[in-house]
């Protein structure tokens, strides 16, 4: 066992690394769609918006960039959210499929408008200065930068889950699921906490994006890709739940790592078979969250 542990120990930091950065994309999918029920199939078009940022700014390695890039990528994903929360709103009672074909609308133009702008090249992002390098760990090099996301991944984890289990606002998210009506009643405008919370889910999409870029690069489909894993991931862990979203990341993270790295031939199904195990054994997902209703 030790072994083999060792000997896989490159692609279990691997999935831990792909683990929070699928983490960061999802836990903004799960409490949009799960508390506030919206079905944003644009999420990862912002994602795609993040990396791209990424290409544009981060010329060489530069941390002015790459800052610049983060801080450019909260603000068209904090504008997104909010442009997304008026037009969905007129869609709140009815069918969920409305608000699907909407937002899936608006990722393929987004994805033709990037198209159009950068072409259908690959492109890749230097890491920022100081984290290009590897380092030992347990006798194995390993990316510097892919440890970072592990850290940044954690960090973000406990911030979420202090926000909306341990403040005001996170009681007043909650409170607007549990009763909208009530909250209604003592004078909060509903649709400025949808509004709240669709902007920083698509924040930390499109900032997962850039976080993002100098592993997975930028490309036409990317954006596809990284969505059906977070649609995955929030399925597992369960809808509104950040423990879940953290919980379900990790797992699909090592799923696609180990899976790749030790059967690649059928890693599509053993991703997909993990799905279905845990929807078997818990339809609702592992820590599911109140749901709005």
């Amino acid at each position: 066992m030790v072994g083999w542990f060792d000997a896989n120990l490159v692609s279990i930091l691997n999935g831990f690394a792909i683990g929070s950065l699928l983490f960061i994309l999802a836990v903004g999918l799960s409490i949009v769609f799960g508390m506030m029920d919206v079905l944003n199939l644009a999420h990862g078009a912002f994602f795609l918006v993040g990396s791209y940022l990424a290409v544009t700014f981060v010329a060489g390695e530069s941390w002015g960039g790459f800052f610049t890039a983060l801080a450019v990528a909260a603000v068209i994903g904090l504008l997104a959210g909010g442009a997304l929360s008026g037009m969905t709103e007129p869609l709140a009672r009815r069918p969920i499929l409305d608000q699907a074909l909407l937002t899936l609308g608006i990722s393929l133009i987004v994805a033709e408008v990037l198209s159009l702008i950068y072409g259908n090249d690959v492109f890749s992002v230097p890491e920022p200065p100081g984290l290009a390098g590897s380092v030992d760990v347990a006798g194995s090099a390993y990316p510097t930068y892919r440890l970072m996301l592990i850290a940044v991944g954690l960090l973000l984890a406990l911030v979420v889950w202090l926000v909306v289990e341990k403040t005001s606002i996170g009681a007043l998210v909650r409170a607007s699921v549990a009763d909208r009506e009530m909250v209604s009643a003592l004078g909060i405008d509903n649709r400025k906490v949808k509004f709240a919370v669709l902007g920083v889910g698509s924040l930390l999409a499109s900032v997962a994006g850039v976080l993002a870029a100098p592993v997975y690069g930028a490309r036409p489909g990317l954006d596809k890709t990284i969505l059906i894993l977070a649609l995955v991931v929030i399925v597992i862990g369960g809808l509104g739940s950040v423990r879940g979203a953290l919980v379900g990341a990790l797992v699909i993270g090592q799923v696609e790592s180990l899976g790749r790295a030790l059967v690649p031939d059928v890693a599509s199904f053993i991703l997909f078979g993990t799905l279905a195990l845990v929807l078997i054994v818990r339809p609702r997902g592992l820590f599911a969250g109140k749901v709005a209703h």
